[in-house]
């Protein structure tokens, strides 16, 4: 597998609702979001990126507004621990549901986090080298057929006479939260009731941030 995200999501009511909607991209929201989430950082546009890719480079940031849902694609979801996430992240939007999306297919890691009017509900993190890092709050329904078994690792990495430590591979829950939650896969079975993420355009912008040698620097 070669899928790899790292976003936070946003909506009023349901994300997969919202996206499956297919509304225009608001991009003058989309900017105003971007400064208020990284107020510290220079934001230069970029040429549109795409729903299919929410994993962009460290110095790059990706973001779409649109009506009822919000899309945020950035390093800082990247993180072991969802739980952890800075707290302006999630206050920003207020009341609604706000759920993050992370996974790399190198270490077939994966985590998810849900917050619920700005409370956590339920966070997983979890990879066949370090285990599960994170396992709070009640599991969602989508998981159950995984944890019961009924989707086993097919192609476990080498662990020698260890057995996989999950009834599951970690990216198959991952594909299996974005279709539940979003509506949408990057890899597995084609659906023709499921849209394309590609069709779904995010602004992008490259980031920068002054340095105080650079602010400081008379030669």
């Amino acid at each position: 597998m070669g899928a790899k995200t790292w976003m936070l999501v946003h909506a009023d009511v349901s994300a997969r609702e919202a996206l499956a909607r297919g509304s225009s991209l608001d991009r003058d929201a989309a900017a105003a979001l971007a400064a208020r989430l990284f107020p510290a950082e220079t934001l230069t546009p970029m040429e549109d990126g795409e729903l299919l890719f929410t994993s962009p480079p460290d110095d790059e940031l990706c973001i779409g507004c649109f009506q009822g849902v919000s899309v945020v694609a950035a390093k800082e979801f990247g993180i072991d621990h969802p739980s952890r996430l800075p707290r302006h992240f999630i206050d920003e939007f207020g009341r609604g549901t706000a759920t993050l999306h992370a996974m790399h297919s190198v270490v077939d890691w994966f985590a998810y986090a849900v917050w619920k009017d700005g409370q956590l509900i339920r966070s997983l993190s979890l990879s066949p080298d370090n285990g599960v890092l994170e396992d709070i709050g009640e599991r969602l329904g989508f998981e159950a057929e995984y944890w019961s078994g009924e989707h086993p690792a097919v192609e476990a990495p080498d662990t020698g006479d260890q057995p996989y430590p999950f009834p599951f591979h970690p990216l198959e829950l991952g594909e299996a939260a974005l279709l539940e939650l979003f509506g949408y896969q990057l890899e597995g079975a084609c659906d023709a009731m499921l849209f394309e993420p590609e069709t779904i355009p995010l602004t992008r912008f490259k980031r920068t941030r002054a340095s105080t040698r650079s602010r400081w620097k008379f030669w």
